[in-house]
């Protein structure tokens, strides 16, 4: 008797030496990879390193100027978005593309273009109702809600339920840029333990991310990509944080920053706000964090404490306060302007003579900003929507340090930014902290939490847990938002 012999699997999609070049700028340079059923692969990177380039090509937003794309075995001489989602890939985009004045429901008639007919409405419900369900149990949103009404969590949690949702054609291949950037760890470990079932169901995922535990902890493999290139490429166990960080060209940055021991008791408070649940304090050279599960009232504070020191239409001369905003396309960004222009909008008065800009003062600011923190660009004077998210989000946090604002409010402002990066920024925060600087600082991330001097926890939009000093760490911080009170 013979056995038939097992056929091989053949690469859901495979890009072979692709290149692709804007202007100067080589986004791509001979790229070649593969993705398997059944496997996570960690994408990784700096911002800028290509990593948005590839996924274009496999999702069928950009067609390489040299190099082939493969699916199942077979060459696609004409692959595009219908062809990439016909084959079944899927993508989640680091920035969120949901239609904001539609319901969750139409916007999943968008998104899958064969859902029509008498009663689609119904069909879309309960195919995004049953999604949500199965990746994030309880999460409590309303799928005839209009999307822009949702918080920047909820939406990232509708678009990963579209994306592993099924309307005839199943998901194969899901691209996750960046997909736990607005949400807390609870939500996060939902979306990751979704992400392993799927792959051991046979379906494939590439997970970009810039929290290197998340892709040490999910993925199979592990690619690097470094200007345009593939640096690094191997299993995941064969790979450690700082290894990672090594194949990343950070080695002096690897070494995350650490909250030091300061007595600042006796600093005269800038900021207060009382109300249900436990008041509220900023002193001066403070840095408060916010915490808690996300959408329980942290951003609605910070935007309080944001228009009480403002003005109410005209700008102040000497600014009370700065802002840098977590969700950058919706009150961050100005998507027509250029990076200098986005940069130096919070500062023109310090950088005017007799009403009018001095060009070379805005330029040199900005210059000098862009070195600091790394702005990814061969001109300042580029498009800000040229850069990658990460970098667009440098941008705003270059914007709010440059100013002369004492206190500088902080909504998630590190979404999306390199693991380098945040390193550098995190020590541009604590020296501006120790200079007298006030920082409030909202993150979902645990480990900038872990870094402020104070932190305080919400529930149910009001503050439970008041944390210093040794007391801020993960275990009394996810008690408090669970229980309301401090382990």
């Amino acid at each position: 008797m013979t056995i038939a012999a097992e056929q091989p699997q053949h690469p859901i999609i495979e890009v072979e030496g692709a290149r692709i070049s804007f202007g100067a700028v080589k986004a791509l340079d001979g790229v070649t990879l593969k993705i398997m059923p059944g496997e996570c692969v960690g994408l990784v990177g700096h911002n800028g390193a290509g990593k948005s380039t590839i996924v274009n090509v496999i999702n069928g937003g950009l067609t390489p100027d040299q190099g082939s794309v493969s699916t199942d075995g077979n060459a696609v001489h004409a692959y595009g978005i219908n062809v990439a989602r016909a084959h079944g890939v899927r993508c989640v985009f680091q920035e969120l593309s949901l239609c904001p004045n539609l319901t969750v429901v139409e916007n999943v008639r968008i998104v899958h273009h064969d859902l029509g007919g008498v009663g689609w409405r119904g069909r879309a419900r309960r195919i995004i109702e049953e999604s949500l369900g199965a990746i994030f149990p309880g999460h409590g949103i309303d799928s005839g809600e209009t999307v822009g009404a949702l918080s920047i969590a909820e939406r990232q949690m509708v678009e990963i339920a579209m994306a592993f949702s099924n309307a005839g054609t199943a998901p194969r291949l899901v691209i996750l840029d960046e997909p736990t950037s607005s949400l807390d760890a609870s939500l996060a470990k939902q979306m990751l333990a979704h992400v392993r079932r799927f792959v051991a169901d046979g379906g494939a995922v590439i997970f970009i991310s810039h929290i290197l535990h998340e892709i040490l902890g999910t993925a199979d493999r592990i690619i690097v990509m470094k200007d345009g290139r593939i640096v690094a490429e191997r299993p995941a166990g064969g790979f450690t944080a700082q290894s990672l960080f090594e194949a990343m060209g950070t080695v002096a940055k690897g070494e995350a920053a650490r909250r030091e021991s300061r007595d600042l008791a006796a600093a005269p408070v800038v900021l207060e706000q009382t109300g249900s649940g436990l008041s509220f304090t900023a002193r001066r050279g403070e840095i408060v964090g916010l915490a808690g599960l996300s959408g329980h009232g942290q951003t609605e504070m910070l935007m309080w404490l944001h228009a009480q020191r403002s003005g109410n239409w005209w700008p102040r001369h000497n600014p009370a306060v700065a802002f840098v905003a977590g969700d950058r396309r919706l009150n961050g960004i100005f998507d027509l302007w250029s990076i200098l222009r986005n940069l130096s909008i919070a500062s023109l008065g310090d950088m005017s003579r007799r009403g009018f800009v001095a060009g070379e003062v805005e330029e040199g600011r900005g210059e000098d900003w862009r070195k600091r923190i790394e702005i990814r660009t061969q001109n300042i004077e580029n498009p800000i929507l040229s850069l990658s998210g990460g970098n667009q989000q440098k941008v705003l946090f270059a914007r709010a340090l440059s100013t002369r604002a004492p206190v500088v409010l902080m909504d998630d402002p590190m979404r999306g930014v390199d693991v380098g990066t945040k390193q550098e920024v995190y020590r541009i925060v604590r020296d501006e902290a120790d200079a007298g600087r006030t920082f409030v600082w909202y993150s979902t991330e645990m480990e900038e939490v872990c870094l402020c001097d104070r932190v305080y926890v919400f529930r149910e939009g009001v503050i439970v847990a008041e944390l210093s000093g040794d007391d801020v760490n993960e275990a009394n911080i996810l008690a408090a938002s669970f229980q309301g009170a401090a382990a």
